[in-house]
């Protein structure tokens, strides 16, 4: 697996300061996408063990909210098998950090219809994530003022309660006193 770009300190991709990785190889191959480079699964940089030493140890900072996934495309199934390992290690040093992901498959169609069932990585993957913005971006319905998307058929679920209960569980932004 290959990686276009890790920022370390992003916070335009989820809550709080995060660590984003943003993975190379996408099969959407989405009009208007922000991050056209980064279809070419040999594009960027390989994703080595080093490479997964350095984003475990930006997350020890505590001002960290998190990591998160992108790309790309985080769930192709070579990039699933080669981001595995930095969940592993990310999930069992910092229980408490938040690890987000961005998909163009649709969570109940293609994540849970197909991938869940056919690829054992789609599973374990899952079972690291806490939220998941899902579907293609749809330049047509792009909107700037949504929180953590950029077009309005994507949606925030929760993963795990989303398992749980069988159903999509979304997540909602905080509301703000002004």
């Amino acid at each position: 697996m290959n990686y276009a770009d890790i920022k370390q300190f992003d916070a335009a991709n989820g809550p709080g300061v995060r660590v984003s990785v943003f993975v190379s190889g996408c099969t959407h191959q989405c009009p208007g996408c922000f991050n056209e480079e980064a279809w070419d699964f040999n594009y960027g940089k390989p994703f080595t063990e080093e490479t997964i030493e350095e984003v475990v140890g930006y997350l020890s900072a505590s001002y960290y909210q998190g990591l998160t996934l992108l790309g790309g495309e985080p769930f192709e199934h070579s990039n699933q098998q080669g981001l595995l390992p930095l969940l592993r290690r990310v999930r069992a040093e910092y229980p408490d950090k938040s690890i987000w992901c961005f998909s163009g498959y649709d969570f109940e169609k293609d994540i849970m219809g197909r991938m869940y069932q056919e690829w054992p990585e789609t599973k374990e993957m899952l079972s690291y994530i806490d939220v998941l913005v899902d579907g293609e971006f749809v330049e047509a319905l792009k909107n700037m003022n949504l929180f953590f998307k950029g077009s309005s058929n994507q949606r925030t679920i929760m993963v795990q309660e989303s398992i749980a209960a069988g159903e999509v569980v979304l997540w909602e932004p905080p509301a703000y006193d002004y």
